[in-house]
């Protein structure tokens, strides 16, 4: 990062009638209200104040411009948070009256006229959001103006990683079916004063984004890709564009073996639907300006990515939530109850709780050695995350060597661990999974980029017992301090359920049952008649797999998103900013 000393234009210009000394560099746009003497405000800080910056910087440290301020006189934005710039005139007293004297004002206008320009950029406000902020500079003549237009605008070309072509889905069904309405009022003017030009695709039927990623849409002209809508149109999004990834560069995707290529386009998440957990977990806030602001500075956060198979058929792509038993019940109870919109999931989970299922079968798991973390650590994964760049850069060195052949894999055999038992529920979080919900998530400590999903397997214990692990989603308790429960943080998994000696064996049992459609649905709304079902299913990112013997695969920091992971909270998040023009 260069010293803000370095300094690429200087000038005295005005804001609101206050003269300023405006300095940019290639860093930062800074501007110091010039006073001859301090005011005294009593009830203003008077202590230093830290800028709202990612992350501390030694380089910048110590500077009384940035670090503190005395008097509301300073204010600084990085040059990758300015949105656009854009030149205007301003009638000097034009803005001031509105009386019969305009005459007069038209007849100074040769004379009195000055040039101005506005800078918009990006302000932070409470719980993470983002809004566009604006201040407006005065010029002493047009060449001072059109001098500092032309260096701000050359800074913002320069940087490489904003996108300015972009492939955008909107989903008009998805949540309470506000996608368009949210896209065309809160986004599309954002893009357009940034700059960026789009091509819109609304979906018309379930896949369709996925399929047209997969065959039709011609990436090479695009800069990235934004969906409008929830989980699930992120879940096709990711399908399709891993997919063509995949069959572009010649990686078979049904084998589990293979490792696969990396994305080089980046997603957008603009929340537009029921949970946005995805979203909420990578940029701390479900509200579609922030989310639409990461994408116009070109943010970038990689994400892990879990492949799904069935022998060697591919099944699914997972980025949150892989749940067996409890969440894969109530998935499957709850798309019986669409009718009831989003309450239904309270009460399928109320209704699977009371049925108290538990589930037979054998979990093996690789777990994830030599990397640094725990599942059960105060760690958490924010902006900047060591733990992501230490065990990010520890898969890329081991992905040379080992490659998770065949041959590799019987080699590391006695690196693979197997436990067998009955399980209330079992989940593969590959990210926290938290939500507004569920501020902390299932597993607080899991990272979106370190190569590694936490395994949690909850054992057969009591309704009361299940009620404290449920209950502690919401609390900042230890969710793994219970005895039934373990926790492994791990680079590979499988299942597989007690009786399923073959696939054709578990269709054959599913085709029976469902010949009694009437008589099974009583017997599982109804555990006491000792008809409880041999298998659960597996809820993959808010959708029912076909199988439940599955072989589970991380693939490190396969896709990137456009954000930059959540930001530490500022010290001081409760005051309002004292230098905001």
């Amino acid at each position: 990062m260069e010293r803000p000393g370095r300094l690429l234009l200087q000038s005295e210009l005005r804001v609101r009638n206050a003269a300023y000394d405006v300095s940019l560099s290639r860093s930062l746009l800074i501007w110091k209200r010039r006073t001859s003497s301090p005011v005294y405000h009593p009830f203003r800080p008077r202590f230093c104040v830290p800028l709202f910056r990612r992350r501390p910087d030694p380089v910048l440290h110590g500077s009384p411009v940035l670090n503190c301020w005395s008097v509301c006189v300073c204010h600084s934005v990085p040059v990758s948070e300015i949105i656009s710039v854009r030149e205007e005139e301003e009638e000097n007293g034009s803005r001031q009256r509105d009386d019969g004297s305009w005459k007069k004002i038209r007849e100074r206008e040769g004379k009195d006229c000055r040039q101005a320009f506005t800078v918009l950029y990006v302000e932070r406000c409470r719980q993470h959001r983002w809004r566009c902020a604006e201040v407006t500079f005065t010029c002493s003549d047009e060449a001072v103006c059109q001098h500092w237009v032309s260096s701000i605008r050359e800074q913002l070309a320069s940087n490489t990683s904003r996108p300015k072509h972009l492939l955008v889905y909107i989903n008009p069904y998805g949540g309470k079916r506000q996608g368009k309405r949210i896209y065309e009022q809160k986004v599309a003017p954002l893009f357009t004063q940034a700059g960026i030009s789009t091509s819109v695709i609304v979906t018309e039927y379930a896949n369709h984004a996925r399929d047209h990623l997969k065959m039709e849409a011609e990436l090479k002209k695009f800069d990235g890709v934004v969906c409008v809508g929830g989980d699930g149109m992120f879940s096709e999004i990711i399908h399709g564009l891993i997919w063509r990834t995949q069959i572009d560069c010649g990686v078979d995707p049904n084998s589990p073996e293979e490792a696969l290529s990396p994305c080089s386009l980046r997603i957008g998440i603009i929340p537009a639907g029921s949970t946005d957990c995805i979203c909420f977990a990578s940029v701390g806030t479900n509200d579609p300006v922030t989310s639409a602001l990461h994408i116009i500075v070109g943010d970038s956060q990689p994400l892990d990515v879990c492949s799904v198979h069935h022998n060697n058929m591919f099944l699914r792509y997972s980025v949150s939530l892989l749940g067996y038993g409890f969440y894969g019940d109530v998935l499957s109870d709850s798309e019986r109850k669409r009718w009831m919109g989003p309450a239904r999931y309270d009460f399928s989970g109320l209704k699977m709780f009371l049925t108290h299922h538990y589930y037979e079968g054998t979990v093996s798991y690789l777990p994830a050695k030599g990397i640094i973390g725990t599942p059960r650590d105060a760690t958490r994964c924010r902006s900047g995350c060591v733990i992501c760049q230490h065990n990010g850069q520890l898969n890329s060195e081991r992905s040379e060597k080992y490659e998770m052949d065949e041959a590799s894999d019987s080699e590391s055999s006695g690196e693979w661990r197997t436990i067998r038992g009955k399980f209330l529920a079992i989940n593969a979080a590959s990210m926290s999974c938290a939500c507004p919900r569920s501020p902390k998530g299932l597993s607080p400590a899991a990272h979106l980029a370190d190569g590694t999903t936490d395994l949690i397997l909850v054992r057969k214990c009591s309704r009361f017992n299940f009620l404290r692990h449920l209950l502690r989603h919401t609390s900042k308790d230890d969710q793994f301090d219970l005895t039934f429960i373990e926790v492994h943080r791990v680079r590979r998994f499988r299942f597989m359920p007690r009786h399923c000696q073959s696939d054709s064996d578990l269709e054959l049992d599913l085709h029976e049952n469902s010949k009694r459609q009437i008589f099974s649905q009583i017997c599982k709304d109804h555990p006491a008649c000792g008809c409880a079902p041999a298998y659960s299913s597996w809820n993959c990112d808010g959708e029912i797999l076909t199988h439940t013997g599955i072989d589970v695969r991380v693939h490190g920091q396969l896709i990137k998103l456009f954000a930059r992971g959540i930001e530490e909270l500022p010290v001081f998040e409760d005051l309002s900013n004292p230098c905001a023009i």
